[in-house]
């Protein structure tokens, strides 16, 4: 199994991503926002991966950080009806974070904004998701910059200060993922204790 690749970039495109470590050049699937994060062709990179394996085909899907990998192996290998391609659309439209505050506050409307997520696949999500979600998921703590408890997953009073804030930033214009940026931005500079009221106020103004 490929936990991770770190090699020369030789090919970056949108959705996938062409990587050289050892003179092979690996093909890895990635959703945009790990595309975004991306070095410019001829840097090196270090992306954490996971392998699917089908019979007649084998793939491979990488992420810049390793909780959005074991986020990404939580929906393919623990949601009904969710597979690889599903998982990196709502990669590529909602970060790991967004994607936890989501499911613990029940906001399927949220989930089902991202492309071919219907209201049932929302609402599968969250069901089968919560518990899991909710307790921490995988063995890697959260690193520093991630605005979120030291056990790696929000509570629910923080997942709905992020809730609030996001709804708030997309009622003045904000697409999702501008306020999903922003307000991200904002909890890693304020801390997790800081109000919605104050998060609101620095995302507007960082």
């Amino acid at each position: 199994m490929i936990a991770s690749l770190k090699g020369k970039v030789i090919e970056s495109h949108l959705l996938q991503v062409v990587i050289e470590a050892g003179g092979v050049g690996y093909e890895v699937h990635i959703p945009i926002t790990t595309a975004e994060k991306l070095p410019p062709p001829g840097n090196e990179a270090k992306l954490y991966t996971h392998a699917v394996y089908r019979d007649d085909s084998q793939s491979l899907y990488g992420f810049v950080k390793r909780e959005d990998r074991e986020f990404f192996k939580l929906l393919v290998e623990k949601v009904s009806g969710v597979g690889p391609k599903m998982a990196l659309t709502l990669f590529s439209k909602l970060s790991t974070k967004m994607l936890e505050a989501a499911i613990i506050s029940g906001d399927a409307k949220l989930l089902s904004q991202c492309p071919g997520i219907g209201k049932k696949t929302a609402e599968r999500l969250i069901i089968e998701l919560r518990d899991k979600v909710g307790k921490g998921f995988g063995s890697a703590p959260s690193p520093p910059s991630m605005p979120s408890s030291e056990a790696g997953s929000m509570d629910d009073a923080s997942a709905t200060k992020f809730q609030d804030a996001i709804a708030a930033l997309t009622a003045l214009g904000y697409k999702i993922t501008e306020a999903d940026k922003s307000v991200n931005r904002a909890i890693t500079k304020l801390g997790p204790s800081a109000t919605v009221e104050e998060i609101i106020k620095t995302a507007l103004n960082p």
